[in-house]
């Protein structure tokens, strides 16, 4: 056992384990000694070229030989960013949502902006991508991927809805419908046939939701027959939403769209932005064609 451990001339430290087992004071490998070294003055260097340690409450800290800032650097990357984005922005300004549409390469810069814009101030609402978000009582605001619309589809009806906002004005029926006329109301556009009892006329329902029950964009009331629902679309629901009405007290539904222009929330071309974006998910209406002008008559000879 001694002979296999012995230490063989080399220098040890004097610690000795089991008798037999020595502590050699052998350097470390070359290699490594270059590579501490290198380390401990890439340390330094570090330390001295960037800002690091406070010096006093008087000034502050070591703002390092380079002078470099973390703002400083934003503020360039941003200044290039803006170059980028100003010949776009400058053409926003004075353009429409609909002229927006018509040129490609704008309606490219303006949706990747909207995006941005949509999850700050949108989504929490509408739901990431405009999906939607529902509680326990339905849609706590509208889906935006589909082709319905309670005030419109087109670009500028939704941009006058971010713009202006939209507030839904449908009357609690409670004091002047009996529980029996909500009951049959409630069950007939449950089954998506509003205008199958007379009651749907004769209570004055045809003002705000139309003839055929489907609904105008001018009141923003919502198509009573193709089963898309935004709020609980069972009897129950229904019977709630006809006996308490919506913005109309405490136990009413609430269907708020807070305007975005109001407060210098969102600037004009920022609302542009947002209404694009919307309008791209894919739901939005496009506006009718323009009719073909008469055609000019031939003078007559002379």
């Amino acid at each position: 056992m001694s002979d296999k451990h012995d230490a063989g001339g080399v220098t040890t430290t004097g610690h000795v384990w089991d008798d037999d087992l020595g502590d050699f004071t052998n350097q470390p490998p070359k290699w490594w000694m270059l590579g501490l070294t290198a380390s401990a003055i890439w340390c330094v260097v570090y330390f001295l070229y960037y800002p690091s340690f406070p010096i006093s409450s008087a000034h502050g800290f070591f703002k390092g030989i380079a002078g470099w800032t973390a703002i400083a650097e934003m503020d360039a990357d941003t200044t290039i960013v803006d170059e980028v984005r100003g010949k776009y922005e400058a053409k926003l300004k004075g353009m429409t949502p609909a002229a927006i549409l018509a040129d490609s390469e704008l309606t490219e810069y303006v949706t990747r902006s909207g995006k941005v814009l949509f999850g700050d101030n949108c989504a929490a609402c509408h739901g990431t991508n405009g999906v939607g978000a529902a509680d326990a009582q339905g849609f706590i605001a509208p889906i935006l991927r589909d082709d319905d619309w309670l005030y419109g589809g087109k670009i500028g009806d939704i941009y006058t809805s971010i713009s202006a906002g939209r507030q839904g004005v449908m009357i609690a029926h409670k004091d002047v419908l009996s529980a029996a006329e909500i009951d049959t109301l409630a069950n007939a556009v449950a089954a998506g046939k509003p205008t199958s009892t007379p009651l749907f006329t004769e209570k004055g329902c045809v003002v705000c939701h139309g003839p055929d029950g489907k609904g105008l964009a001018a009141m923003g009331s919502a198509n009573l027959t193709d089963s898309i629902w935004r709020f609980d679309g069972s009897v129950e629901g229904i019977k709630r939403t006809i006996t308490y009405g919506v913005n109309a007290g405490p136990d009413a539904r609430v269907a708020v769209m807070p305007s975005f222009t109001a407060a210098g929330k969102l600037s004009d071309t920022e609302i542009k932005k947002l209404a694009v974006y919307v309008y791209k998910f894919g739901g939005g209406q496009a506006d009718a064609p323009a009719a073909p002008a008469a055609p000019v008559s031939a003078p007559a000879a002379k």
